[in-house]
């Protein structure tokens, strides 16, 4: 923990959400690196890739969170993601945190240009990458917006005030990094008690692809057809009758041919 001395005892991570942090590979960078974030590259793999400081981005989103959280409406902070892995991220985060968001193609103006109808006038911005979202990053300099954003090996920190060092290219990192910072800003809120975890599960920051779900679900389909195939019917037609048992069906015909001729004699005796 000495990694962590910078924050008080409250803020330090669990083994879990370290362990969380590895299994989703948000220290795994590229193979680029940029100069402004050599503070945040632990070291070098043999086969190339950049190791980023997981300690750091730790550090970097407890200091985010805080920054969020000092934003009195939550409305006034926008989270952006127009890479297709963060979009459903962003819309998680801002369904439980109460901000504004921006998934799919950013609009050239939205800050600054007036007359559009997407106009918006926030006090803090979130970006999935500043590499990306590159358009939001600029507009949001020419009108004095503070900029938090997820940073890989090799992306430019021009015009970025909080830098949280992260693989911002697979969806599991993306995912866990929008879940960890949603959980530790309603903390800090106290809408989330710190004894007890979140109930809200990972999974729903994740990106899902349409065609694994249609595959999931086609899946599930054949196993239904296949159980009830494997049912047995039973053939009621083709059950044995019990002995001593009186065929209804049969005697009445017999019985009503009797009934009809005793009723034609009486007729024929009466003329």
């Amino acid at each position: 923990m000495s990694a962590f001395a910078s924050l008080p005892q409250v803020l330090h991570p669990k083994e879990e959400d370290i362990q969380m942090m590895l299994s989703a590979g948000v220290h795994t960078g590229t193979r680029n690196s940029d100069s402004s974030m050599e503070e945040y590259i632990w070291r070098r793999r043999k086969d190339g890739l950049h190791i980023l400081n997981i300690g750091k981005t730790w550090e970097k989103i407890m200091l985010a969170a805080r920054v969020i959280v000092a934003i009195e409406n939550p409305e006034d902070v926008v989270a952006i993601s127009a890479r297709p892995w963060g979009m459903r991220a962003v819309l998680k985060f801002a369904h439980y945190t109460g901000a504004q968001s921006i998934a799919g193609r950013f609009t050239p103006g939205t800050f600054t240009n007036q007359i559009t109808k997407q106009f918006r006038e926030p006090r803090l911005l979130i970006v999935t990458d500043p590499r990306t979202d590159s358009q939001a990053v600029r507009e949001s300099s020419y009108v004095n917006i503070p900029v938090i954003a997820f940073c890989d090996s090799d992306s430019p920190l021009q015009f970025v005030d909080i830098a949280i060092p992260a693989n911002n290219k697979g969806k599991h990192s993306i995912g866990l990094i929008y879940w960890l910072l949603a959980r530790e800003v309603l903390r800090l809120r106290g809408s989330v008690s710190r004894t007890s975890d979140w109930d809200v599960p990972v999974d729903l920051f994740f990106h899902r692809d349409i065609e694994e779900l249609k595959k999931t679900e086609e899946e599930a389909a054949a196993k239904v057809d296949e159980a009830a195939v494997a049912t047995p019917v039973e053939d009621y037609a083709a059950v044995p009758e019990a002995e001593g048992a009186v065929d209804y069906g049969a005697a009445a015909p017999a019985g009503g041919a009797e009934w009809d001729a005793a009723a034609a004699d009486a007729s024929a005796a009466e003329w």
